[in-house]
């Protein structure tokens, strides 16, 4: 899963309406931020090979940390007691720590059985929707269509930043999704690891473009 867990970031902002986007899409993309640090320092695993699905081509040998459900839960305590003790915001917070296990669960529609419940798990979960590239793209699309609706349904832009910076943000996410279905398999899991680092820069963009957005109803 990759938009769906963009749409989902989207969506939550109705319900923390005072949390920034950027904030809420660090919840949700904990884990593939986490990832690519892990598999550079040996902690985590991937294996390059074309084919494997008929969508992906990196085979995840193992990834407990970053892709268990259980550490995904206890990330998600922790950065919500962080982002409560800077903001004293506790439904932002709760929302927060939802959206980092919720990553599991959206991955769990689309992964082969690759996916932990917990570090040193035997069986492995997946319901396995990137068997079917058609499927595949119905679920990400609609995801993220319905979340991006929902935000564009509870907040409005103030100025022609918030306008531009977000659709600017839209059109570059779909075109690099669209892309991997034309580019080749990337030459290493270095290659991938380090290309995987710049989607740092998201939640970045997604703070800076939210900014200059208002909800459409104050929140209390």
């Amino acid at each position: 899963m990759f938009l769906g867990h963009f749409g989902l970031a989207f969506a939550a902002k109705r319900a923390a309406p005072r949390t920034s986007l950027g904030m809420l899409l660090l919840g949700a993309q904990f884990s593939d931020l986490l990832w690519p640090v892990l598999l550079l320092t040996g902690v985590e695993q991937v294996r390059i090979q074309q084919g494997d699905t008929p969508f992906l081509d990196p085979v995840f040998v193992a990834y407990p940390y970053s892709h268990s459900l259980l550490t995904q839960c206890v990330f998600g305590g922790l950065l919500a007691l962080v982002y409560f003790t800077l903001s004293r915001n506790a439904r932002g917070a709760l929302i927060v720590g939802l959206l980092v296990p919720s990553h599991w669960f959206l991955d769990w529609l689309v992964h082969v059985p690759d996916l932990p419940l917990y570090p040193g798990a035997v069986d492995k979960h997946g319901f396995g929707i990137w068997q079917s590239l058609p499927l595949t793209l119905a679920c990400e699309f609609g995801l993220f269509g319905a979340g991006l609706a929902i935000y564009l349904a509870t907040t409005r832009a103030l100025d022609r930043t918030g306008s531009w910076a977000l659709a600017a943000f839209v059109a570059l996410l779909v075109l690099l999704y669209v892309g991997t279905l034309f580019s080749g398999p990337p030459p290493s899991a270095q290659v991938l690891a380090w290309s995987a680092l710049s989607l740092w820069l998201l939640p970045l963009w997604l703070h800076w473009s939210d900014r200059h957005r208002v909800p459409r109803v104050r929140p209390h």
